[in-house]
């Protein structure tokens, strides 16, 4: 499948701020080392004119603050959509902002317990991410703007004749596999997939939230305590999402993690109307991966590319990226097609027997 032209660009401008702002950290680290106290104070009271009343050592700061850095500018590089490039240069502003203030406050100070920093320094850090937001503003102009996605009122587009979608709708084609299937015949279809990209992203996640209780016991409780809260709470969910397994068999289509019995998805065969195969750019279309939802229709993107797309009978429509997604789809639509017509033979037969017994009632 062809990227649409500029998706690099974009991620690069999107990786850029991020990239400065922990060059600057890491150069104040270097030049102020010598005139900073250890440990710095990093939690100040709202009270008493913001003074220090948590401590962390020099190292650890330089390593959370660093990571923090690396974190937030790996997932708005990951994420990152056109329109809110500006977020990604106001985030890293900010942070990095934020950070910096923070070694300067505990400068050429002989007791980090005599630090302060009053509310003061969240409006500089503001103040540092309201330019650079304007200049990712800018920036935005060198990225080209991405195909419509919608029809022009913005209405999901309706499956065309060919199994592709109509006029109005998405612009990439989509194909509709069909298998031959005997009424008795028993077939089923499995694939595991994943995303190296997320697995190692929720790995560092997890690490981070499974080592962070440690210098929090034997130091200060903060930063490290929300460290692993969120570590934990991003990492796990996301490394049990990163490599699932989609199975095509006569109960529909189910997704479940490959580790863990749940959280599944599960369309049953009687809401399934068609099944069709499409190339996907997630970030492009679904802006990231993940689990992704958008007007009329949700996704489980582990990477862009070949993908099973499944329209139910409410009108909704459900895809995931899978590889062999033909095959997949070709089975799902033989086993749709086989639950209409016996359920449509069943309704015909008790249809049959409902005006025999009426004719009986009458003679």
């Amino acid at each position: 499948m062809n990227r649409p032209h500029g998706s690099n660009r974009l991620r690069v401008l999107a990786a850029a701020p991020f990239v400065l702002a922990l060059a600057l950290h890491l150069l104040l680290l270097a030049l102020w080392r010598d005139r900073l106290p250890d440990p710095l104070a990093t939690h100040f009271s709202a009270g008493e004119g913001g003074r220090a009343d948590g401590f962390t050592p020099l190292a650890g700061y330089a390593a959370v603050s660093s990571g923090l850095l690396v974190a937030l500018g790996a997932g708005w590089t990951l994420l990152v959509r056109r329109a809110v490039l500006w977020g990604a240069w106001a985030t890293a502003g900010f942070m990095g902002g934020l950070l910096d203030l923070l070694l300067r406050a505990n400068l050429d100070a002989a007791d980090a317990a005599e630090v302060t920093a009053p509310l003061a320094t969240l409006t500089l850090a503001v103040g540092i991410a309201a330019p650079a937001a304007l200049a990712g503003r800018a920036l935005t102009g060198l990225v080209p703007a991405q195909p419509a996605a919608y029809g022009r009122d913005g209405s999901e587009g309706r499956e065309g004749s060919d199994g592709g979608e109509g006029s109005d709708g998405r612009v990439g084609p989509s194909r509709v596999p069909r298998l031959e299937l005997g009424a008795h015949e028993i077939a089923g279809w499995s694939r595991d997939t994943g995303s190296r990209g997320m697995t190692a992203l929720s790995t560092v996640f997890v690490l981070a939230g499974a080592t962070a209780p440690v210098p929090a016991v034997l130091f200060t409780p903060w930063p490290y305590a929300l460290i692993a809260l969120v570590g934990l709470a991003v990492g796990v969910p996301g490394l049990a999402l990163s490599r699932v397994r989609v199975a095509v068999d006569r109960r529909g289509l189910t997704v479940t993690p490959a580790l863990l019995p749940r959280p599944r998805i599960r369309i049953p065969l009687d809401e399934i109307t068609s099944a069709t195969v499409q190339d996907v750019d997630a970030l492009a279309e679904f802006g990231g991966w993940g689990y992704r939802t958008r007007p009329h229709r949700s996704a489980l993107l582990l990477r862009s590319g070949e993908a099973l797309s499944v329209r139910r009978a409410n009108g909704f429509a459900f895809l995931v990226t899978v590889p062999d997604a033909e095959t997949a789809a070709a089975l799902l639509n033989a086993l749709a097609a086989r639950a209409r017509a016996q359920a449509g033979a069943g309704a015909g037969e008790d249809g049959e027997s409902g005006a025999a017994g009426a004719r009986g009632e009458r003679i």
